[in-house]
């Protein structure tokens, strides 16, 4: 067995056994692997002895295109990147912009910003809940989740003009101001989630099958999770209490009241627990932004093109996956000389090997979804 040839990528295991090891390709086709994700599977029978994901299949360069295109159209590049949490993406960008600039922000903008991006926070974890469901077999929550995210969209799609590729967020504010409704709007969603979030809870957080397939399943310790630099619930429910948002806040978060779930056991279960409680968390500062939301400009000082003073400049935001941080070098003119952006998703698909040997084929489908990857981050 030592002496035959390995596929790409794949290395000699130390302790060479008897059995006959195998390979098999895990998608791209596979619904669990987005259609845009191979996982090259070294098995000895039904036992995974190692994982090899494969990117690439959508890979655009959207960094090389920031270099020819201006700051402002780098903007909507990023809604093509998590386009779970566009919004958010937006924000992140915007930040290393205003950085660059010096511009600031009207107080009724921050507001905006951080409604939009813990709506998008929850719209994101209503995504993970039906998919955990739907890789299980439970279609009834792949039908659910779904159901109280679009409610999320609409808003958006109000607000912005569009439900996923928002293109809403400018360095100083945004390309319009949020409607009236916005906030009725917001304040009848609360009302309707939270009881919604019971019946989720009953269907999924104590159901017999979810137990018995996720709790001791794809375990990562806080140190293997912190080597391999994984941000967001990952790292979090590893027992890492790290929340930019609280550690390093930006915008206004530092005016409200929140809690960081952390739990610390580092299994699906725990991934699943703290992205369940991160909703109710961003209820309560939606919540707080309602009962504070100010009148004012929504913006600075409208610019149909902007310019970096000559530097570099680097914003980090907690979205729904972990740390989106955006590095920005500028030299003269409307154009970034470079742009490079830090997602989440490829640093906590590095755990999967990890996280999956020794469990079976069927269990890398679970700890799939509780990574809750979205491939064309990883793909830029």
């Amino acid at each position: 067995m030592s002496e035959r040839t390995l596929p790409p990528g794949f290395r000699e295991p130390v302790n060479v056994h008897d059995s006959e090891e195998f390979f098999v390709n895990m998608g791209p086709q596979h619904p669990s692997t987005h259609g845009a994700l191979r996982l090259a599977l070294r098995l000895d029978g039904e036992t995974i002895v190692e994982v090899v994901p494969h990117f690439g299949y959508i890979h655009r360069g959207l960094e090389k295109q920031a270099e020819s295109g201006t700051y402002l159209q780098y903007i909507p590049l990023t809604d093509r990147q998590d386009y779970l949490i566009a919004i958010q993406n937006n924000l992140g960008v915007c930040l290393a912009f205003e950085k660059g600039t010096g511009m600031g922000v009207p107080e009724r903008q921050e507001y905006i910003r951080v409604m939009m991006a813990e709506l998008s926070r929850i719209a994101s974890h209503l995504v993970f809940y039906a998919c955990f469901g739907g890789d299980l077999g439970g279609q009834t929550a792949l039908i659910y989740g779904f159901k109280e995210r679009e409610m999320i969209h609409d808003i958006f799609d109000e607000q912005t003009g569009s439900r996923l590729t928002t293109n809403f967020f400018r360095p100083g504010g945004s390309t319009h101001d949020v409607t009236d409704t916005f906030i009725p709007r917001v304040k009848a969603f609360l009302k309707h989630l939270k009881p919604t979030m019971v019946d989720y809870e009953r269907l999924l957080s104590k159901n017999l099958i979810v137990l018995e397939r996720n709790i001791g399943i794809g375990v990562l310790t806080k140190e293997q999770a912190i080597a391999l630099g994984c941000s967001g619930p990952m790292l979090r429910a590893s027992g890492v209490n790290y929340d930019v948002r609280k550690n390093d806040p930006y915008s206004i978060y530092d005016r409200f009241e929140f809690d960081i779930p952390v739990t610390y056991n580092g299994d699906n279960y725990d991934r699943y627990l703290v992205r369940i409680a991160e909703i109710h968390q961003s209820m309560r500062i939606l919540e707080q932004c309602i009962a504070q939301f100010p009148e004012g400009p929504f913006r600075a000082k409208e610019k149909f093109s902007i310019k970096l003073n000559p530097g570099s400049y680097y914003s980090a935001i907690e979205n729904a996956k972990g740390i989106y941080g955006t590095y920005v070098v500028a030299t003269s003119g409307d154009k970034p000389y470079r742009i490079h952006t830090r997602g989440p998703s490829f640093p906590n698909l590095a755990a999967l090997n990890i996280m999956a040997q020794g469990h079976k084929v069927s269990d890398i489908v679970s700890i799939m979804a509780t990574l809750d990857p979205v491939i064309p981050e990883v793909d830029r």
